[in-house]
């Protein structure tokens, strides 16, 4: 690409009319710009006529930018970006997390030439917005991304070149942002990911910066309310809920849901939250508020997940078939669970040493001996599927069907609810005869194969619907394995 941007550009149209016009080409699109194509087409972005729509006026811009987390960083993005951008007739352009683009600067002419595609402030450039582009790209795989010329979906873009890369909140995590330099696609150079990777980055340590600063400060105006608290368990919280001094040490996660004024621990109590003027000061009252533990077993997934108190417990198959079989059945004994979880050929004596594991791991007040049960309140996603079912709430048991029960077990408890539950799924969805509820079927394992379903989906829906056209692509598939 780099000894002849233009004619590689040329390649790149070649391949792109051969992909939208559904012909065979012994070229093909890298893959980031192919799924990026096809998210950009179900949001019904047209090749060839699109334009990033303005959403923000002028007016407006200022307050957006004071406010925004990027906003003290951008000395440093343009010290490090701009003398390139200048140099290689490029612009810097930085974004907010849904794509509105904030700031725009660099050379001259290349921002003029912008303004007149609609790559500039204001504008809009998620990919459901402008089709495939770099800042949208980058948001939508929270990944850098290049974007060469015919590799933007939209044909008004073709002579352009960019490159993004997400910025993130060192605080949250979460995407706050991008940072772009786009140009004509003369001047591509693949240096250009690297660096705005690199300024990304930077930005990333400087807010890490200001955001140790911030704490410092709030211990320092704050500790005192922390002491006053004479011993009892407390600690003082970030804006956003980060812990940032805690007594005593390991009494809470790294962070605390600050959205309600009241906070659960882990050992079950309740903590009280009161405003500081940067944060939040966390306080355990006296008395001990005793609560029964809740645990929430997701078996339904690829692979099962137990939560106990908004704390994920790592899980064996074998400890997930047992909470599966005493979330089923109540109470059981030793001899039968080892009928349940091994047949005929199941031994007591094993499974009481699983289950003393199990106990150990989760606890005495989870599970109990004499006989075995669960004493927590569970909440399972099968047992929600069984109970939709037997109220006959059809897309509720569809919805929170998600998969095969289990997937890798051979236990004899597991098969017989697995096949009870896909059964029944299937059978309510296809006599209902709701094309959501056979969708959202046909998604899972026990469904996706299912030519009967598939076939009632592609009647139901229209023809316009994109659903109908992935429905009848999975039927031919089918016959032709058939």
């Amino acid at each position: 690409m780099t000894h002849d941007p233009v004619q590689h550009a040329l390649l790149l149209s070649r391949v792109r009319e051969a992909v939208l016009s559904d012909t065979r080409t012994a070229d093909s699109p890298r893959s980031v710009i192919s799924a990026s194509w096809q998210r950009s087409l179900a949001a019904n972005v047209d090749p060839d006529l699109h334009t990033a729509p303005t959403v923000f006026g002028a007016d407006e811009l200022p307050d957006l930018r004071e406010r925004h987390p990027l906003h003290p960083t951008l000395p440093l993005l343009r010290e490090t970006l701009l003398g390139f951008a200048q140099e290689a007739q490029h612009i810097m352009i930085v974004a907010d997390a849904q794509g509105h683009i904030l700031w725009c600067e660099g050379d001259h002419h290349t921002r003029t030439r912008a303004e007149h595609v609609g790559l500039a402030e204001g504008t809009l450039w998620s990919e459901d917005a402008a089709g495939t582009n770099g800042m949208g790209t980058a948001l939508a795989t929270n990944s850098p991304v290049t974007v060469h010329s015919a590799e933007h979906l939209v044909r008004t873009y073709h002579h352009w070149t960019c490159a993004a890369s997400p910025i993130r909140d060192p605080d949250t995590g979460t995407t706050i942002g991008v940072v772009d330099l786009s140009g004509p696609i003369e001047t591509v150079h693949p240096s250009m990911v690297a660096l705005v990777s690199a300024s990304a980055r930077l930005a990333e340590s400087e807010m890490l910066a200001r955001m140790h600063a911030q704490d410092e400060e709030l211990r320092a105006r704050n500790m005192r309310h922390l002491i006053a608290l004479r011993g009892e368990p407390g600690a003082l919280l970030s804006p956003t809920g980060r812990v940032v001094a805690v007594e005593p040490y390991g009494l809470l996660p790294s962070r605390v849901d600050v959205s309600r004024d009241r906070v659960l621990l882990p050992d079950g109590r309740e903590a009280v939250l009161e405003t500081l003027a940067q944060g939040y000061l966390l306080r355990v009252p006296r008395q001990r508020h005793v609560r029964r533990s809740v645990l929430s077993l997701s078996f339904l997934l690829p692979e099962p997940k137990v939560v106990l108190d908004g704390r994920e417990v790592p899980i064996s198959l074998r400890h997930a078939e047992i909470l599966c079989a005493l979330a089923l059945h109540g109470r059981l004994s030793a001899d039968q669970l080892a009928l349940r979880l091994y047949g005929e050929r199941g031994n007591p004596t094993t499974v009481r040493a699983e289950l003393h594991r199990l106990r150990a791991q989760l606890g005495a007040d989870v599970l109990s001996t004499r006989p075995y049960r669960l004493t927590a309140d569970v909440e399972a996603d099968f047992l929600a599927v069984r109970a939709a079912l037997q109220e006959g709430d059809v897309p509720l048991a569809a919805c929170r069907y998600r998969g095969s029960l289990l997937r890798r077990s051979e236990a004899p408890v597991v098969l017989a609810e697995r096949d009870d539950l896909a059964t029944g799924v299937r059978k309510a969805v296809l006599s209902r005869g709701d094309a959501n509820a056979l969708w959202t079927f046909t998604q899972t394992d026990s469904g996706e194969h299912d030519a009967e379903a598939l076939e009632q989906l592609v009647r139901l829906l229209p023809a316009d619907d994109v659903r109908r056209a992935i429905g009848s692509a999975r039927l031919r598939r089918l016959n032709q394995d058939d």
